[in-house]
């Protein structure tokens, strides 16, 4: 999906989360990244392949 150079991470890269917003719905909790994650405000992720990636904040720190 992702067609503007430099290109954004694919799917499969550990920085996904970086690529850039084509589609947000904040009232809705989700926005949709040029190369096809759907990315939920709790950090989950919704991969194009069907794959779900349980959300990842970082812990915090005391």
């Amino acid at each position: 999906m992702c067609t503007h150079r430099p290109a954004c991470p694919t799917v499969d890269a550990s920085d996904r989360d970086a690529a850039v917003v084509v589609a947000a719905h904040p009232e809705q909790g989700w926005s949709l990244l040029s190369n096809g994650v759907v990315l939920f405000d709790d950090t989950g992720e919704l991969l194009p392949d069907g794959r779900v990636v349980a959300p990842h904040r970082p812990l915090a720190s005391v």
